[in-house]
C-alpha cells in the first residue's frame, strides 16, 4: 500500500472527531472518502497532511511512519491536498503560480524565461494549451483547478487529496477534469477523492470508504456498490426500518389552511426553481445528502441568498424576501448549520444573544430592557437546559451543543410564523434533543409552521407531516402520510432523475 492509516483518533473537547479510524490507499487508485457533515473527512485529511496533530494512531507512507507538523512538511513527504477554493494567486501569472517559492533565478533575479520553461514543462501532460505568461485570473475555474493540481503534483507526487473539487464546475469542465486525474492515476499517484456527488464517485473512483460520526462504516470497491447502499452506509439507515416514532402516525388528515406558497422560486448555480407551499402549523422535512441544495434551499427561503425569479406569498399577496432583514419582518426565523460562523456572535453574553432576533424585529427604537432581556434568557436557559453559569456569561465560551440551543433559543424567542432550522439537533445530548423535538411539536400546535433539515432520517420520520427529498440541487419527490419512511426517502436520493417523481406514487 503506498499509504496505511491505523486507529487514527482525534478528539476535542466535548467531541470524537475521529474514533480509531482505518483507511488504505494504493498508487495508481482513486478513493473516495465519503460522510455527512462531521462524519470526520476534513479532520482526517487535516491529520494527515499535518494541520492537525493526532491523539492516537499511525500514518505510513511507503510502509514508513510519518508525522508531519506542517503542511508544508506534508508535501515535502509528497502528500499535497486540492480544495474547491483554488489556493493560487489570481493577480500573478500561471508560470508565477506554478513556480511560486521555487522560482528560478539568474544574477540573483527572476528569470523569467526559465520560470516560463518550467511552467511549461509541469504542464505536459494535461491536455492544456494556454499562455503562462497571462495572470491565472484570466483563465476558467476548471483551468485554475487543473493548475492547481500540476503544481500540487510537482511539488509532492505521490498522494494527492481532491477536496470537493467539481463544485464549481459545469458537466463539460467536471470531464476534462476527470481526465486529468485518471491520467495522474495512471501515472501511479494515490489520489483521495473527498465530493458530494455520488455520480462522479461512481464515474471516477476504484474504491469508496464511507465515515459516519468520526467512525469508518463501510469500505468497498466501488463497483460492488450500488446507490442505495451507499447512501444507508451514509445516512446510518438500512431500509424497511419502523417509521413510527414518538407517536407520530403519518396517517393523512384534512389539509391545513396554507400560510406561504413559493413559485418558480430559485437562483442558478444554487437552487434550481421550485415549487413549494407551506401549511400553518405544518413541519415539513428537508432530506437529501450533504450538498444536496438542502442549506441552499433554506439560505433562499430567508433571503440569505436572493431569488432570480418567482414569487413568494401569504395569505395577503406577495411579499419581499430579498434579505434577512426582509425574512425576519416578514415573521421568519432561520437557525443555520454553521452555528459558530452563522449563528452565534461569541463575544456577546447569553443574553444578548437570545435577545438579538426579537429586538431586531421590534426595531431599535422600541428597545428591550436589559430586565426583560434577562427573564427571557433565564426561561429559555431553563427550558433548553443550557449549561451555562448564567445569562451573562459569553456564548464563545460555551461547548457547541450549548451555543446550538442559544441559536435556537433565540428565534423561539422572536415567536416566528415560519422557523427554518437547519441541523437544530446535531451535537445536543439526548435529553436535550427530546425536548427540541417536543418544542418543535408545540410550537406547530400553536399555529408555528416549521421547516426542519436533518441528516437523521429518524427525526425527519419521527416529527414531519410532510417531507420534499433533494437531490443535485433539485426538489425532486415530495413525500406525505405512509410514504414518509426511510425506504421511501433514501430511494428518492438514490433515483436516477427521471424516476424521482415518481417515488411517492409507487410507495402510496
Amino acid at each position: 500500500m503506498l499509504l496505511t492509516i491505523r486507529s487514527l483518533t482525534k478528539t476535542f473537547p466535548g467531541t470524537t472527531a475521529l474514533d480509531a479510524v482505518d483507511f488504505d490507499l494504493a498508487a495508481g487508485e482513486i478513493h473516495a472518502l465519503l460522510g455527512e457533515n462531521g462524519a470526520g473527512k476534513s479532520t482526517l485529511i487535516k491529520c494527515l497532511t499535518g494541520a492537525y496533530s493526532r491523539d492516537k494512531g499511525e500514518i505510513r507512507l511507503e510502509d514508513c511512519p510519518i508525522s508531519p507538523r506542517s503542511t508544508s512538511k506534508a508535501q515535502e513527504l509528497g502528500i499535497a491536498t486540492v480544495f474547491q477554493e483554488v489556493n493560487l494567486l489570481p493577480n500573478l501569472t500561471v508560470a508565477q503560480n506554478l513556480t511560486f517559492g521555487r522560482e528560478p533565478t539568474r544574477f540573483g533575479m527572476v528569470d523569467t524565461r526559465a520560470q516560463r520553461r518550467q511552467a511549461e514543462a509541469m504542464l505536459e501532460g494535461y491536455a492544456m494549451d494556454i499562455d503562462v505568461s497571462r495572470n491565472l485570473s484570466d483563465y476558467s475555474v476548471a483551468v485554475r483547478q487543473i493548475i492547481a493540481i500540476a503544481r500540487a503534483v510537482a511539488l509532492s507526487g505521490k498522494v494527492l487529496i481532491l477536496d470537493e473539487p467539481t463544485a464549481s464546475l459545469d458537466a463539460r469542465e467536471v470531464e476534462t477534469l476527470f481526465d486529468v486525474v485518471r491520467g495522474l492515476r495512471d501515472r501511479g499517484l494515490g489520489i483521495i477523492f473527498v465530493s458530494h456527488f455520488l455520480d462522479q464517485v461512481f464515474a471516477l473512483t476504484d474504491r469508496v470508504t464511507v465515515l459516519r460520526n468520526g467512525r469508518k462504516v463501510a469500505s468497498e470497491r466501488t463497483c460492488d456498490l450500488d446507490r442505495i447502499r451507499l447512501i444507508e452506509h451514509m445516512l446510518g439507515h438500512a431500509l424497511e426500518e419502523e417509521v413510527v416514532k414518538h407517536g407520530k402516525t403519518h396517517v393523512s388528515a384534512g389539509r391545513k389552511p396554507e400560510l406561504l406558497r413559493f413559485r418558480n422560486y430559485g437562483r442558478r448555480g444554487h437552487i434550481e426553481p421550485f415549487e413549494l407551499s407551506i401549511a400553518r402549523g405544518e413541519v415539513l422535512g428537508l432530506a437529501g445528502l450533504l450538498g444536496s441544495g438542502r442549506t441552499e434551499s433554506a439560505e433562499l427561503l430567508f433571503g440569505v441568498v436572493e431569488a432570480q425569479g418567482g414569487t413568494a406569498r401569504d395569505e395577503s399577496g406577495p411579499f419581499d424576501l430579498s434579505s434577512p432583514r426582509a425574512a425576519i419582518a416578514a415573521g421568519f426565523g432561520y437557525a443555520p448549520e454553521e452555528r459558530k460562523e452563522d449563528g452565534i456572535v461569541a463575544d456577546l453574553s447569553v443574553r444578548e444573544n437570545i435577545a438579538l432576533a426579537l429586538q431586531a424585529r421590534r426595531g431599535w427604537f422600541r428597545r428591550l430592557s436589559k430586565s426583560e432581556q434577562t427573564r427571557l434568557a433565564q426561561d429559555y436557559i431553563a427550558r433548553l437546559d443550557i449549561r451555562t453559569s448564567g445569562p451573562e456569561q459569553a456564548v464563545g465560551e460555551l461547548s457547541g451543543g450549548n451555543q446550538q440551543k442559544v441559536v435556537l433559543a433565540r428565534w423561539l424567542a422572536m415567536n416566528p410564523r415560519f422557523l427554518i432550522l437547519d441541523e437544530p439537533t446535531r451535537g445536543i445530548d439526548v435529553g436535550a434533543h427530546a425536548e427540541i423535538l417536543r418544542l418543535i411539536q408545540q410550537m406547530t400546535a400553536d399555529g408555528m409552521s416549521v421547516l426542519i433539515i436533518s441528516s437523521e432520517l429518524d427525526e425527519l420520520i419521527a416529527i414531519s407531516d410532510r417531507v420534499i427529498v433533494v437531490r443535485d440541487r433539485q426538489h425532486v419527490a415530495e413525500l406525505t402520510g405512509q410514504e414518509i419512511s426511510s425506504d421511501t426517502i433514501v430511494r428518492a436520493i438514490a433515483a436516477p432523475e427521471a424516476e424521482g417523481q415518481d417515488i411517492g406514487e409507487e410507495a402510496a
